[in-house]
């Protein structure tokens, strides 16, 4: 997760867009191509991104002659994200007073996410006696 805003339900998604690239846009100087959905179109809005940030806007769009669903390029990445974040009992409901900290549990959910994969435990043992926290050679001293 780069970066978090979060904003009324009945602020536009796009003056969100505008708030962010505004604030976080210099924090992240590598930052080249942003996907994003239909919601965000308009070639106003697309060359602003890119006259002002010099990021390219991508929007994802689906097919005239879709019928049904249809996974979107790109967008599978955002919504897993999302149902990730969701799992978290403080990002499920509106619990939060201030947007501040609704934005703070966003990022405490992702570096928890994050350092979850990166510290995962390998270990011999089958994964429900992993949970228990037993090393294998615990086990094996156990057993004999």
């Amino acid at each position: 997760m780069l970066a978090v805003v979060v904003h009324p339900a009945g602020e536009n998604d796009r003056d969100g867009a505008e708030f962010l690239l505004d604030a976080k846009a210099a924090d992240l100087p590598r930052l080249m191509k942003i996907w994003a959905d239909q919601q965000y179109g308009g070639i106003e809005f697309v060359e602003w991104v890119k006259a002002e940030f010099g990021i390219t806007l991508e929007i994802v769009k689906k097919d005239k002659d879709q019928a049904g669903f249809v996974v979107l390029p790109q967008r599978w990445k955002v919504e897993r994200t999302i149902a990730w974040l969701g799992r978290y009992r403080r990002l499920s409901k509106d619990y939060e007073h201030l947007l501040e900290s609704s934005e703070t549990m966003v990022y405490i959910a992702s570096i928890h996410l994050m350092v979850r994969r990166l510290c995962r435990v390998t270990t011999a043992l089958k994964p429900h006696r992993a949970r228990y926290g037993y090393r294998y050679l615990d086990y094996m001293e156990q057993a004999a």
